[in-house]
């Protein structure tokens, strides 16, 4: 019986620990974040994202990369530091879920803010919101149409 009971508790904390995603592969699995993945690994910011957190990412799906001309993508993907710039320009410290945004100026951890505006639909700047609450066991992702560039 102890042994069983061990077995399950054990078996149990496996199918939890498999079941926690961080940001980065909660984003990989979601499959529509390609080129988000390639880009977090190009800046080094993987580990960042995977890190303790809580961060809210408003991440570009593939679709909203696309709407970059390719030759600035790839010129954009080859420059580290902008990079760096760009993906940490997505990123604000803490966990904001749909329900507590604000219209406002929103500090992100690249050091600039960016304009939340709520009349009409959620916007980041010029992105639409498309979805939220994509929740992560170190904060939570809400999806944007647009990639976002600092000023």
């Amino acid at each position: 019986m102890k042994k069983t009971l061990i077995a399950t508790v054990f078996s149990f904390g496996l199918v939890l620990s498999a079941q926690a995603k961080d940001i980065v592969d909660t984003a990989v699995a979601a499959g529509s974040f390609k080129t988000l993945a390639t880009a977090l690994t190009a800046a080094g910011l993987v580990d960042t994202l995977k890190g303790q957190g809580p961060f809210t990412v408003f991440a570009p799906t593939d679709d909203a990369f696309a709407k970059i001309p390719k030759a600035d993508l790839d010129a954009l993907l080859k420059d580290k530091a902008k990079l760096t710039a760009v993906l940490t320009y997505h990123v604000v410290a803490g966990k904001v879920m749909a329900a507590d945004v604000k219209a406002g100026q929103v500090k992100t951890i690249q050091g600039s803010e960016l304009t939340v505006t709520t009349a009409g639909g959620v916007k980041v700047n010029a992105a639409n919101v498309v979805k939220t609450d994509i929740v992560a066991d170190n904060g939570v992702i809400h999806v944007i149409d647009t990639v976002v560039i600092p000023k």
